[in-house]
């Protein structure tokens, strides 16, 4: 499984979206037939419209394509989060992610890149979606891998959730010459237990079914106390709770983990 930093995976939202055009007889293209299209990896932020960045809107409404994740049920985050920007005009081309620890996403990852690869080649900029920061834990990493050596890529930053969660829970993670460590609840116990053990701040990402796992760890670290939990942040559903009210049945993919750094700021 190779799912984003609170990247283009998401279960909030029950639309699905077909591409409006058929990839094998898209529009005409926007620039030349002799140049290729610009592949834009668009950084749009952990959920809240207004985190979007001026050149990731200006890019989004301006490309006559885009491409974002989707779950194979059809529920999708992505685009939801920048839905009053995308035109009707524009082509769209969702794209299934298994999102499974018992199948492999690189399929999907190629079936996606040659999809974008037609467009590319017939002149078309393709602007893809990605939550949070694209080249932190981002879907779009593995688009990149694929295209980028072939046509000319640019990615564009955005907010990833690790840090919009510090700000939503008012907590600073790190003072002075504290080192952040960011690491996946996906780690195996003794692994993650060994790098909590010597973080000095740290943000644990991909908490879902693996909650239970991390808890008690935490708990044998003495690092309970110190550990905020949100999940969701930015977004309308974004919950903030106390870890001890848990029920780890409940607990997202999309949740995180905040343990700010114990140096006080002088």
């Amino acid at each position: 499984m190779t799912p984003a930093d609170n990247c283009d995976n998401q279960d909030n939202s029950n639309t699905s979206h077909g591409e409006q055009q058929s990839s094998s007889s898209p529009s005409p293209p926007s620039t030349s037939p002799n140049s290729l299209g610009k592949l834009y990896g668009l950084g749009i932020g952990p959920g809240d419209p207004e985190l979007l960045t001026l050149k990731a809107h200006r890019i989004l409404t301006s490309v006559p394509v885009i491409a974002y994740p989707t779950m194979e049920n059809g529920k999708v985050l992505a685009r939801a989060i920048v839905a009053d920007f995308i035109r009707p005009e524009q082509l769209e081309i969702p794209m299934p992610l298994p999102f499974s620890v018992t199948r492999s996403s690189q399929p999907y990852y190629d079936l996606a890149a040659n999809k974008i690869a037609e467009h590319l080649s017939a002149g078309r900029d393709v602007a893809v979606l990605c939550e949070g920061e694209p080249m932190l834990y981002g879907s779009f990493m593995y688009l990149f891998q694929r295209l980028a050596q072939r046509f000319p890529t640019e990615v564009v930053p955005g907010i990833s959730s690790t840090l919009a969660s510090a700000a939503m829970l008012g907590a600073p993670i790190t003072f002075r010459n504290d080192v952040l460590s960011i690491m996946p609840a996906t780690l195996d116990a003794g692994t993650l237990r060994d790098r909590l053990a010597v973080a000095d701040a740290a943000v644990i990402i991909k908490l879902g079914r693996h909650f239970d796992k991390v808890r008690t760890i935490l708990s044998e670290l003495g690092l309970l106390e110190r550990s905020l939990y949100i999940e969701r942040a930015t977004q309308p559903n974004q919950r903030i709770i106390a870890i001890s009210e848990l029920d780890p049945a409940e607990v997202p993919y999309w949740a995180l983990i905040l343990i700010p750094s114990q140096t006080q700021p002088t």
